[in-house]
């Protein structure tokens, strides 16, 4: 992938104008570009792997005509330029590289030969069940079967022995956790490609189909499929695997996984982090166009695995690409990454993540990274993330730009974006669509408040929450030119964290983040919530917001003001404006929707009047543009002199998501 140089030069309106066509979505907080190190590999062997094939054998040449039988065999032979072609099949195999290659332009590839789906399973069909005998059960009509797990099928590793309990458990705070699902076997079982629910009692079958149940040593499943189906009329596979494609030794680099379907790996939760597609604490990988599916915990990790191991100073860790993946469905994490610098992250789908409901063992969420420097992050889908965040960038993050992402339909999801225990340089979040994040907290706790109760109050109570952008201890963070909607509690909302500190570390102030030029449409409680006036609003266009919608919570009393007494009263948001209209996406036709309302603000009018809010949305003002910010989410550079809030150079009714619904860049894999 190459990108032309690019000369910079500040405009008359304040911002970044650009020559020589570069790629503006890859310019960092810092106003260096993102450093691309990709060049077309020169491969001096090519090695044919056909599972289906009759002819194939592990002892054969590896040509077209006389392919090798498993995909071991073939990484057995790989030396640096070698690229292994795998055709259509199910391999089930856990693929361990070797070795790995030297430099860019002599990687190791595995492949996909593109003849059909290259599926990579950690399961293995069975067939030999019988009916359960001999375990107690209230519901005498359910069918329950049983399968004994033979030892063969197992090489030093029976995810049904051990439980998804992680390693390192330091973070659990045992008072506010379901420990359930952490005390669950890691072993699952699939009928025709679908998970089965796994119950903690042998009689919880009884009560729900589509279960199964774990004896106390591991080697007997007992499933009952829904509407008490024969299994022997479906597809019946058990994990037996924890990986599906990851080396056996740390530190292999220069390695690309292209292409390629893993499923049904069985790891436990993080950490350590150990995903179905695993970089070893390697670096500069490239894992493109591959799909993982039904990860017990982790789909893919490409950092340091865990916080214990030796960090040796100058070590390389990251600067991989994980690009045009399509993961579903991960128990815990989506992509993980512990101490991954300089990592690309771009044009994924990442969807159904977290059904686990670990979150809180803190390392949940469709992408987890720790202490992530010069990352860019782009045009990624986050779609139906479940009790976790959908980006969450945990501690020292720096120079990162998370920039044309959709964030839609978190599940009982508290935060879209989490950006934790951040204390130096700056990062940026622009350009993105994060939409209906519904909070993830207990209704009946929240307090009741008849009559006037609640109205002299001097704090918000914190029962309710569900943030676009959450920054915890974080300061600088840059919140410009995205499109925040459908927010249960705040668009914006940050606090300190004093006391966390390490050696000659700080607390963290939340201060000096800049919100600019954003648009924030129905968001419940707030638009924005600034711990304290240490902070910069401006140019943000604020759609069908009602109440004290623009809040600064310190020193208190809190105030919550609309948007004339923030502009007044603290000297923010000076070219902000407001609005009554609406806006809907639509996914299937991969468009924003904006267009005059049929209602009207609630409200005495002649208060309404005084809002002076825009009905239609083609009259919103342009605004100053944010330096750091060149170009909109489709790529187009701003028009000087016509910045319009949000991710849109050009206003209309209807609105592409992506650049193109069929094409690359489109955050489809």
């Amino acid at each position: 992938m190459l990108h032309g140089e690019a000369s910079l030069f500040m405009n008359r309106k304040g911002g970044i104008s650009m020559r020589n066509n570069a790629d503006m979505s890859a310019l960092l907080p810092d106003g260096t570009f993102f450093p691309f190190w990709e060049k077309p590999c020169v491969w001096t062997q090519e090695i044919h792997v056909n599972t289906q094939d009759p002819l194939a054998s592990d002892t054969a040449e590896g040509t077209m005509a006389h392919p090798l039988k498993t995909i071991q065999a073939a990484a057995d032979r790989t030396r640096p330029g070698t690229r292994v072609l795998i055709h259509a099949g199910i391999y089930r195999e856990q693929v361990a590289p070797p070795c790995g290659g030297t430099d860019p332009e002599h990687m190791i590839a595995y492949e996909a030969y593109g003849d059909g789906d290259v599926i990579i399973r950690a399961s293995e069909e069975v067939t030999d069940f019988l009916p359960s005998e001999g375990w107690r059960i209230e519901n005498e009509s359910a069918k329950v079967y049983v399968y004994a797990l033979e030892k063969e099928r197992f090489q030093g590793y029976n995810p049904f022995c051990a439980v998804n309990l992680l390693h390192d458990r330091l973070f659990i705070e045992y008072d506010k956790t379901d420990m359930t699902p952490y005390l669950n076997r890691r072993g699952c079982v699939f009928c025709d490609g679908q998970p089965l629910a796994q119950v903690p009692l042998y009689r919880d079958m009884g009560d729900r189909d589509g279960t199964y149940w774990v004896e106390a040593n591991g080697m007997k499943v007992h499933f009952r499929l829904k509407g008490d189906a024969d299994p022997a009329a479906h597809r019946i596979e058990v994990t037996v695997r924890e990986q599906c494609f990851a080396p056996r030794t740390p530190f292999l680099n220069y390695i690309k996984v292209r292409g390629l379907i893993c499923e049904h790996a069985a790891m436990g939760a993080p950490v350590p982090q150990r995903g179905a597609i695993s970089a070893y604490r390697g670096h500069h990988w490239v894992i493109e166009n591959c799909t993982v599916n039904w990860a017990n915990a982790v789909a893919i990790d490409v950092g340091n695995e865990c916080w214990h191991h030796t960090h040796r100073d100058g070590e390389v860790i990251g600067c991989s690409v994980i690009r045009g993946c399509h993961i579903r469905d991960a128990g815990v994490c989506g992509i993980a990454g512990l101490f991954a610098e300089g990592m690309l992250i771009e044009d994924n789908v990442i969807e159904g993540t977290g059904w686990q409901k670990m979150e809180l063992s803190w390392e949940a969420g469709g992408i987890k990274l720790h202490n992530s420097v010069n990352a860019l992050i782009r045009r990624n889908q986050f779609l139906h993330t479940i009790r976790a965040d959908h980006l969450w960038l945990d501690c020292g993050n720096e120079n990162n730009r998370i920039t044309g992402n959709l964030f839609l339909d978190g599940m009982e999801q508290r935060e879209a974006i989490f950006i934790e225990c951040t204390r130096d340089g700056v990062n940026l979040i622009d350009n993105n669509i994060i939409w209906n994040v519904p909070g993830r907290f207990d209704p009946s706790r929240v307090p009741v408040e008849p009559g006037s109760s609640g109205w002299y109050k001097l704090r918000e109570d914190d029962t309710v929450n569900g943030y676009a952008i959450y920054g915890e201890g974080t300061d600088r963070l840059h919140i410009s030119h995205n499109l925040i909607g459908q927010i249960r509690h705040s668009g914006y909302y940050a606090k300190p964290v004093s006391f966390r500190m390490h050696g000659s570390d700080r607390g963290g102030t939340s201060r000096n983040a800049c919100v600019r030029n954003n648009i924030f449409y129905a968001c419940r409680e707030a638009a924005i919530d600034f711990p304290t006036r240490d902070n910069e609003a401006d140019g943000n266009l604020y759609v069908r917001e009602e109440g004290g919608y623009l809040r600064i919570m310190y020193p208190a009393p809190e105030v919550c003001l609309n948007l004339p007494a923030w502009k007044e009263f603290y000297g923010l948001d000076s070219h902000g404006q407001s609005g009554w209209f609406d806006i809907s996406l639509c996914m299937e036709e991969n468009r924003v929707i904006m267009g005059k309302s049929q209602d009207a603000p609630p409200g005495i009018p002649s208060q309404i009047r005084r809002l002076g809010h825009i009905m239609d949305p083609g009259m919103v003002k342009s605004v100053p543009a944010d330096p750091l910010v060149p170009c909109d989410r489709l790529g187009k550079p701003w028009t000087e002199g016509h910045v319009l809030p949000g991710p849109y150079a050009e206003w209309s009714e209807s609105m592409r998501l992506f650049a193109d619904k069929d094409g690359a860049g489109d955050g489809r894999a």
